[in-house]
């Protein structure tokens, strides 16, 4: 297909939605863009991980999409484990699908990619969490928001007579939080104060609230700043096998088991619990509450997955309409309300069926969330796109070592900085 005329299709399939859908898909009829010689695309794969889980949201926009176009998109949903193995396979062997949802760019197809910048443009989808790379050619476009947040035993406190901050009201700090909990502790016999996730993605939203910018690549190499050190000191001292078990951390324990048990007050983890908890908690009250701030007000978030159109299927102009169609601010909301997603459109208001709260409160999190989250993700996204690897997880990986007493808390530093330059 003539890359200009396809760039018009493309303009015209944002701007007057579905009816220029049709527009641009009889413009490829003469074969280019098509699934067949001079046949007109009526039929095209797209690959993703978990769509069950999710409401079936994208299988609900897709047989939408067939009712309003004629055109089936085929929903193939592959085990999460197998996605990436199945992608690279597809790329080697040069049969890869129209599109997919991935959970981060890979080296084996990144470049036959299509420029998703238009529909970026287009529809305001959230630009720091889109890969783009330095000639500004958008390699993907985040399907949905995750973010780090806070979960109280609702149960707990009510019964200890505690309160936390409504929505609306002031955050609290970490020092009220950590003095909040252990009252709460104390008062009801429960065995923890809080558990988090072993993870970088939550260590980093602490490190964050702290007014640390964890470990940043700037000029060609990554450093820190002066309050990481304190930050993670404060983390080693919440570490006490009292306020937090030092057995998630150290030896793997399951956080979410722990919280589940109603015997945790408090869970670092994020927004993806939402469904589970729904489903599986019974025996007491959850809540979804602001994460603390020490001083800064910040969550972590990114990208739960991307979507990305492939090039060479004969199918790209189809694949591109398809995509457009999806993100535009009506049909957006729309998968978001069915799948329950956290959205990655700006301006648009989605209206959920269940934990309406939870979703609402992560919503404002994300909006009221200082600079630093957005500008790390964004580096991270070129991370991939340069194909930065790295041994194991060294924010993660060191920090285990500190708490461990391996080692002190500079080193750890001095190792965490270490290890991230070598992968340049």
């Amino acid at each position: 297909m003539n890359p200009v005329l396809g760039r018009r299709q493309l303009m015209l399939g944002g701007i007057a939605g579905t009816a220029a859908v049709g527009l641009g898909l009889s413009a490829c009829s003469d074969g280019a863009g098509s699934g067949g010689e001079g046949g007109e695309v009526t039929h095209m794969q797209f690959f993703l991980s978990g769509d069950a889980n999710q409401g079936g949201g994208y299988a609900h926009m897709a047989a939408k999409y067939q009712e309003e176009t004629g055109i089936e998109v085929e929903i193939v949903d592959v085990a999460n484990e197998d996605l990436t193995t199945k992608l690279k396979n597809a790329a080697l062997a040069n049969d890869l699908p129209a599109l997919a949802r991935v959970g981060s760019i890979d080296a084996t197809w990144k470049d036959v990619t299509m420029d998703l910048r238009e529909i970026l443009d287009t529809n305001d989808v959230k630009s720091e969490l889109a890969a783009i790379d330095p000639d500004g050619k958008v390699l993907s476009l985040p399907s949905d928001i995750t973010a780090v947040g806070m979960f109280l035993n609702k149960t707990l406190f009510d019964a200890a007579g505690a309160t936390y901050p409504a929505v609306g009201e002031e955050p609290w700090t970490w020092d009220e939080f950590t003095e909040t909990i252990r009252s709460v502790q104390t008062a009801t016999g429960a065995s923890y104060g809080m558990v988090m996730d072993r993870s970088a993605h939550r260590l980093k939203a602490f490190l964050y609230e702290f007014g640390s910018n964890t470990f940043e690549l700037v000029d060609g190499a990554f450093e820190t700043n002066e309050n990481t050190k304190p930050a993670l000191e404060y983390f080693y001292a919440l570490n006490d096998d009292s306020f937090m078990p030092r057995s998630v951390w150290l030896s793997d324990g399951d956080p979410n088991g722990l919280f589940k048990s109603g015997d945790v007050v408090a869970y670092c983890s994020g927004s993806w619990q939402i469904a589970d908890f729904a489903v599986n908690i019974a025996d007491f009250e959850w809540v979804s509450v602001y994460m603390p701030k020490q001083p800064v007000r910040v969550t972590n978030y990114g990208n739960a997955a991307s979507i990305v159109v492939f090039e060479g299927t004969g199918q790209e102009q189809a694949a591109l309409d398809f995509v457009n169609w999806l993100y535009t601010p009506e049909n957006y909301t729309e998968l978001s309300e069915t799948s329950g997603f956290l959205p990655a459109v700006n301006g648009i208001t989605v209206t959920y069926a269940d934990n309406a709260e939870a979703f609402e409160l992560y919503n404002e999190e994300i909006e009221a969330s200082d600079e630093v989250a957005a500008r790390l993700k964004t580096q991270d996204l070129e991370g991939e796109i340069e194909g930065r690897t790295l041994e194991g997880d060294p924010l993660r990986d060191e920090t285990v070592k500190y708490l461990n007493d391996e080692q002190d808390v500079d080193t750890t530093i001095a190792n965490i900085i270490e290890l991230l330059n070598a992968s340049l």
